[in-house]
């Protein structure tokens, strides 16, 4: 299932995350690990669950073993695949490789640095940037290599891309965003936003590009969270309102309150975009709640 079919039906397009295990699967089968688990959870709620490339840079199983994994207990992944750590050979195959196994959509990205996650030690590739390999994967598709060269049965997958709306000047951003629309982008998804009147600037301009935009946000769990994302997040600002209100809720009662400040922000930007993209960090029990508050539903 592509989500730009979705798209071009007219649906309200709702996905999640989840993180591969830092480890394996068990063959047998015996341990399900949390991510398995996660998704089977969140694909009751949402049309598709991505599946994070290493993500902040910290080693775990490969989002294209996990992707497909998951899309064999009947799971629609979204591939996440990064320039990080593959030279424009390896990255090639890999998509290939994911469409010959099944996954229809791929979210294409740069990748966060090395000296955010647990290998410092590792030589970063970086061989490409994201609009070259959105570039690289249209060309597979159109059926041939980034180097000319013909390719047999062209992998027909949905193509999808990153976008920040928080970055100043926005229209930085928005030439990015063209960018990759001309490199082959049909969909976009937003990095964690918590301002509405800043995404709803951001839209009025993005909007006229013509392709379909999903809000992100991850669950706020903490105040200690935010001014986490504050000061080592790169391109995201939690607000102060958000850090007081969820800081004011018992522990006990964190969850309930993301999921309400979540849903009540979801609430009121869904006219301002064509999907939502939900990273719950682990509280995939908190989405039904977020989607009840929100107004949404899969449909």
């Amino acid at each position: 299932m592509k989500l730009t079919e979705l798209f071009r039906e007219g649906k309200f397009v709702i996905t999640g995350e989840v993180g591969p295990v830092k480890g394996s699967i068990s063959r047998d089968r015996s341990i399900e690990p949390n991510c398995v688990r996660d998704a089977a959870f969140l694909q009751k709620h949402v049309h598709a669950v991505n599946v994070t490339d290493n993500q902040s840079a910290v080693m775990r199983l490969g989002s294209l073993a996990a992707g497909v994994f998951l899309k064999a207990q009947g799971i629609e992944p979204v591939f996440q695949l990064t320039c990080r750590d593959r030279n424009r050979i390896a990255l090639q195959s890999d998509i290939l490789t994911a469409y010959s196994l099944g996954i229809d959509n791929m979210l294409l990205l740069t990748g966060d640095h090395i000296q955010l996650g647990d290998h410092k030690e590792a030589k970063p590739v970086f061989d490409l940037d994201s609009v070259q390999l959105i570039h690289m994967a249209a060309g597979l598709r159109a059926g041939h290599d980034i180097s000319g060269h013909p390719i047999e049965n062209p992998p027909d997958m949905a193509l999808g891309a990153v976008v920040n709306p928080n970055v100043e000047p926005v229209e930085l951003q928005l030439i990015q965003m063209k960018k990759k629309i001309d490199a082959g982008a049909e969909f976009f998804q937003t990095q964690a936003v918590y301002d509405a009147e800043l995404l709803e600037r951001f839209m009025e301009q993005a909007s006229k590009l013509g392709r379909p935009v999903q809000v992100g946000v991850v669950v706020l769990k903490s105040p200690q969270m935010a001014e986490y994302m504050n000061a080592h997040v790169s391109g995201i600002q939690v607000p102060r309102d958000w850090i007081v209100e969820i800081g004011g809720a018992d522990k006990a009662d964190r969850r309930k309150k993301a999921a309400e400040m979540t849903g009540r922000f979801l609430r009121r930007v869904k006219p301002l975009v064509q999907g939502v993209h939900i990273m719950p960090m682990g509280w995939v029990d908190t989405v039904p709640d977020i989607l009840c508050e929100a107004g949404l539903a899969k449909d």
